[in-house]
C-alpha cells in the first residue's frame, strides 16, 4: 500500500494494492506497522462502526473532544462518497485548511484522520457504506459536532451535490468553526501534541 499525506497535517490517504483475478480483487485495507511507519501514529481500532446513506446525505463535521480524543481510519465499503478532512486545532499553522479524497469500494482507498481534526463526507451514491475504524469507543458527551455548511471553511460540498443535501438536525443546527472556538470547544494544537506526540510528523 502507498501512504500519503494530505493538505492537512496528520490526515493520510491510503491507497492498497490491488491485487486482481478472475474472480475480482484482494486488498489489504490497514495494516497496524505499515501506518506506524509511514505517519508515526500507532493506531489500534478499539470500536468498528457502519453507517448507510442516501445519495446527497452530508455526515459531519464530526470530532471527538479531547480528552479522550478518536482517532479513525475511514473507508467505503459500498457506493461512492467523497471524504473530507478538516483542521480545527486551535493553534495549528494549518487551521481550517481541508482535504477532499473520492473514496469508494472498488480502489479500496481510505483516510486516515488523526485525533483533534474534523471529519465528513457526502454520499455520491445511494445506499454508500462507509466504515470507521476507531481507536477509542463512543463515550457520550465527547462529540464534536460542526456545521459542514459554514461558509467561513468553504468546503466544496456544491460541487459534488446532484440536488439538496440531506443533513440530520443535529447536523444542520451545528455550531460553525467561529462560534465552537468561542466557546472553548476545540482542540488546541498542544493537546494534539501532547496526546499523540510529534510522532505524527514523518522525519524529513
Amino acid at each position: 500500500m502507498r501512504i500519503e499525506e494530505t493538505a492537512v497535517p496528520d490526515a493520510y490517504r491510503i491507497m492498497p494494492r490491488l491485487l486482481p483475478d478472475p474472480r475480482g480483487s484482494f486488498h489489504e485495507s490497514y495494516r497496524y506497522d505499515r501506518l506506524e511507519a509511514e505517519t508515526g501514529h500507532s493506531f489500534l481500532p478499539r470500536q468498528v462502526n457502519y453507517s448507510a446513506s442516501a445519495r446527497n446525505t452530508i455526515r459531519g463535521l464530526h470530532g471527538v473532544a479531547i480528552p479522550p480524543g478518536q482517532a479513525k481510519l475511514v473507508s467505503c465499503v459500498r457506493g461512492v462518497l467523497l471524504d473530507v478532512v478538516v483542521d480545527v486545532r486551535v493553534g495549528s499553522p494549518t487551521f481550517g485548511t481541508y482535504d477532499c479524497t473520492v473514496l469508494d469500494a472498488r480502489s479500496g482507498r481510505a483516510v486516515f484522520v488523526a485525533e483533534g481534526l474534523a471529519h465528513g463526507f457526502v454520499a455520491l451514491t445511494d445506499d454508500t457504506c462507509i466504515s470507521y475504524l476507531c481507536s477509542t469507543e463512543y463515550v457520550p458527551g465527547t462529540q464534536l459536532d460542526l456545521r459542514a455548511l459554514d461558509p467561513e471553511l468553504g468546503l466544496p460540498w456544491a460541487k459534488w451535490l446532484t440536488g439538496e443535501p440531506l443533513l440530520s438536525e443535529k447536523d444542520a443546527n451545528a455550531v460553525t468553526v467561529a462560534e465552537a472556538a468561542a466557546l472553548g470547544m476545540l482542540p488546541s494544537y498542544e493537546q494534539c501534541l501532547e496526546l499523540y506526540g510529534k510522532r505524527g510528523r514523518r522525519a524529513a
